[in-house]
């Protein structure tokens, strides 16, 4: 008989006083206006931030009672990292209010970073006006290299929020695509096709590498920057982000895990999966530069905004960054960090278990700059049928299982691999999308490939009836000796050890069987258990 060497169960009952995991107390003081003891205990494995933006650090930081006042806030979230902003929407911070700020939160033992967030920099892009800049345009470019060498003389460490990407077609930017160049400064590059994408992605590139890293490095050698790549990973090549490139070229790089609520009028229609797909995506991407997830209150309740924190750890994040100081005193912000806070040591405990364990399922193959066609998002929807998705950027030959969807004709050897992989035996679950581009399609008579119905609406998947799902969802489980019948909207996340986590998304309780043993899971609630 196998022995489990410790196991959890844990059902979470949202809002249910007292729920923590076993044996962890609530945020408690180090000092008395220090980091907390549970943010301590955990900064090993998993640490909160939170961002103070340019104007928040005039607003808020700029006296005694507003500098307590955030100490406090931070020491009761268990936030043990903060970042203070130098520039955002045209207005630097001024250098005597960082410097004031950054030593106090050092004295009281916090970690300080810095920030900058490139809106209203310089000329306006013909696209997304009055935020975005030009970056042909030469003035704005020494506007960017300016900003960075400020932010390297006050911080070691610079985040750039998820603004660093142009969508200008002004009459330079056309010129300068028509004839494939790039100017930077003196300098000009060649670029490699006449494609917006093709020179958008060149143009951010180098002037990433001359005027955000280079000269920040020339003013401070210690300095390390980080790009913070948005949620919507299906249009970063048509913007400027060359995920592969840019992650090479930076220190580190963050994930824009801001998933908020899927019916919200303004902001909804992003399922909660999508910030764990995205994280782990993007971490295959970076590897050990991936460190966090980031998150704010725009558009959720205190239960989806506790959603994002669990599946930017599920996604194995580092570090939760929460955005921002600002923003959260106001609005949902007080009920949600207040819902945070109460789910902290619990959350931090899963972190634990996570950051021990190797994640496995069905492979989910994105490869980068690949467009999604009729088929937007659609790993996000996948995800909320409990398929327990592994997202790669490289074709997975070696995985048990793997879904494809039209983003992997990217990869222009991608029919012979597949071809290769199906011959195999190994279940493979394609888009009907993708089957109907194929041009062998020979693969598809054999018995171990199964099509998913997504008829260009991924977000009709979430109406499937539980029967289809379950029959749908047997063969490509069966490989990873697991079993599931659950209605949409119940996440499975699987690792080596035959751990486990299932998180019901829905507003009703549900009934699962996870490997034939019955489970129930509250609404909004997740279960785990741990080998």
């Amino acid at each position: 008989m196998k022995r489990l060497l410790a196991l959890t169960a844990l059902i979470l009952l949202w809002g249910a006083p007292g729920c923590r995991g076993p044996g962890q107390p609530p945020p408690g003081p180090k000092t008395a206006d220090g980091v907390s003891d549970l943010a301590r205990r955990y900064q090993a494995v998993h640490r909160f931030s939170t961002l103070f933006t340019a104007h928040n650090v005039r607003e808020y930081l700029s006296t005694d009672d507003g500098l307590d006042a955030a100490l406090q806030w931070c020491r009761q979230t268990a936030v043990s990292k903060v970042y203070l902003e130098t520039f955002r929407d045209g207005y630097q911070a001024e250098r005597a209010t960082l410097e004031r700020a950054r030593e106090r939160f050092r004295q009281a033992g916090f970690e300080v970073a810095g920030c900058v967030t490139t809106t209203r920099v310089g000329k306006s892009s013909t696209g997304w006006k009055d935020t975005i800049s030009c970056y042909t345009d030469r003035a704005t470019q020494e506007k960017v290299r300016a900003i960075f060498e400020y932010a390297a003389s006050l911080f070691d460490e610079i985040m750039i929020d998820d603004f660093w990407f142009t969508d200008c077609a002004c009459s330079a930017c056309d010129a300068a695509r028509r004839a494939r160049t790039v100017q930077i400064g003196d300098r000009t590059y060649p670029v490699g096709g006449d494609s917006w994408e093709d020179y958008r992605g060149e143009l951010m590139v180098r002037l990433s590498r001359d005027h955000v890293l280079a000269a920040a490095k020339r003013v401070n050698p210690r300095a390390r920057l980080i790009i913070k790549y948005p949620q919507w990973y299906d249009n970063f090549h048509v913007r400027g982000y060359d995920v592969v490139r840019e992650t090479a070229d930076f220190d580190r790089i963050w994930v824009g895990t801001e998933t908020r609520d899927y019916n919200d009028a303004r902001w909804g229609g992003t399922v909660q999966y999508e910030a764990y797909f995205i994280m782990r995506w993007l971490g295959g991407i970076g590897g050990n530069k991936c460190g966090g997830g980031w998150y704010d209150w725009l558009g959720t309740t205190e239960q989806t905004y506790v959603e994002q924190a669990r599946q930017t750890i599920l996604g194995g994040a580092r570090e939760s960054f929460l955005f921002c100081y600002g923003g959260l005193q106001g609005s949902t912000g007080p009920r949600n960090v207040q819902a945070l806070r109460a789910q902290q040591p619990e959350l931090l405990a899963v972190a634990k278990e996570v950051r021990r364990r190797r994640v496995v399922g069905v492979a989910a193959y994105k490869p980068p700059g690949s467009a999604p066609g009729s088929e937007a998002r659609v790993f996000d929807f996948v995800g909320m049928l409990g398929l327990p998705l592994v997202p790669c950027h490289e074709f997975p030959t070696h995985a048990p299982a793997a879904f494809f969807s039209v983003h992997a004709l990217k990869d222009a050897g991608f029919e012979a691999e597949l071809a290769r992989f199906i011959r195999a035996g190994k279940p493979v679950l394609l888009t009907d999308g993708l089957a109907g581009r194929l041009t062998n399609t020979t693969v598809l008579a054999a018995a171990n490939v199964h099509i998913l119905p997504v008829k260009g609406a991924p977000k009709a998947l979430l109406e499937m009836p539980q029967d289809r799902l379950d029959a749908l969802r047997a063969p490509l489980l069966k490989p990873l000796g697991t079993s599931l019948r659950a209605p949409v909207g119940v996440a499975l996340y699987l690792f080596g050890d035959r751990s486990w986590v299932l998180e019901n998304f829905t507003d009703q309780a549900v009934s699962v069987e996870l490997n034939n043993h019955p489970w129930h899971i509250p609404a909004r609630g997740w279960l785990y258990q741990w080998r």
